[in-house]
């Protein structure tokens, strides 16, 4: 059964693909700008598909880990997601004393779950198995491939509103020989565009992250585990702050940059005390499974 997130997701997705058909068009004049559009999208997609997760683990600088080095950790993965029914992502630890983790790939087939140095010495072991259900619930709804595909292709709109602009200034923009370009065209390109598909991908994150709290509650049987979690990640989190791509931000399981008023429309995450309290609701309406106990 398709439940409302993804029907929300699959309509931002919709909506970030027509935004760079639409700057196409903008950009072009005519028809021919919205084939431009749609062929720059499917590639940019395409790319985003199958490089994924080299992208981040690069951007994060992590490092695979053997079953020599941590035992525990992969008993822990290898449980959770024989319970989960997907088959075990390959490991990494990112060498950071900031406490997050991510999941990516393009399948489960393909997937990966980073951890910090950091979150392994912060929390239990009850708290870091809700962290691991939590990412393994994204690599089973495929969450890692929608992320990135959102966030290639709202990057991909940022750089080519400012890079072809410019163009657009000086060149013909139409079949008629038109100089000068669309006025509205223009802030479309340069402003509107960028800013429309920045909040698309920041919607699409905050809504996996609902989903992926819910799945590791399932998962484990004990959402408070991963509420408890969470709570340490924040507080923790602005003392430590994660260092990378700030275009991968969204994979993380709590961005430690904070955001207050207008910035909150900016968020790559749910507030974390929200999804505290919805974690905590979960918790009233099932008992915590006794093997987690």
């Amino acid at each position: 059964m398709v439940g409302i997130n993804e029907i929300k997701t699959v309509g931002l997705l919709g909506l970030l693909s027509g935004i760079f058909v639409l700057a196409g068009y903008y950009l072009v004049g005519d028809e021919s700008g919205l084939l431009l559009g749609l062929g720059i999208a499917a590639i940019t997609s395409f790319g985003s598909w199958f490089y994924s997760d080299k992208a981040a683990l690069a951007a994060y600088q992590a490092q695979p880990i053997a079953r020599e080095q941590s035992p525990e950790l992969y008993d822990m993965v290898a449980r959770l997601s024989d319970r989960a029914g997907i088959p075990m992502p390959k490991l990494f630890v990112v060498p950071t004393k900031s406490p997050n983790a991510f999941a990516t790939g393009r399948d489960p087939q393909h997937a990966a779950i980073a951890v910090t140095e950091g979150i392994t010495e912060l929390l239990n072991r009850e708290e870091l198995e809700g962290v691991i259900a939590h990412e393994l619930t994204h690599v089973k709804n495929r969450d890692t491939l929608t992320q990135a595909v959102a966030g290639t292709v709202a990057g991909a709109i940022t750089y080519l509103g400012r890079l072809l602009s410019l163009g657009a200034l000086y060149g013909p923009v139409t079949r008629d020989d038109r100089r000068g370009a669309n006025p509205f065209g223009l802030l479309f390109l340069i402003v509107l565009a960028p800013l429309s598909a920045m909040l698309i991908q920041l919607a699409i994150s905050r809504t996996r992250e609902f989903s992926a709290d819910q799945g590791s509650a399932t998962i484990t049987g004990n959402p408070i585990a991963l509420a408890h979690a969470l709570e340490k990640l924040e507080a923790v989190g602005h003392e430590i702050p994660m260092h990378g791509n700030p275009a991968m931000s969204p994979l993380l399981i709590v961005n430690p940059l904070s955001a207050q008023g207008l910035q909150a429309l900016f968020r790559t995450h749910p507030t974390t005390e929200e999804r505290i309290r919805r974690l905590t609701e979960l918790a009233q309406q099932q008992p915590v499974d006794p093997a987690f106990a």
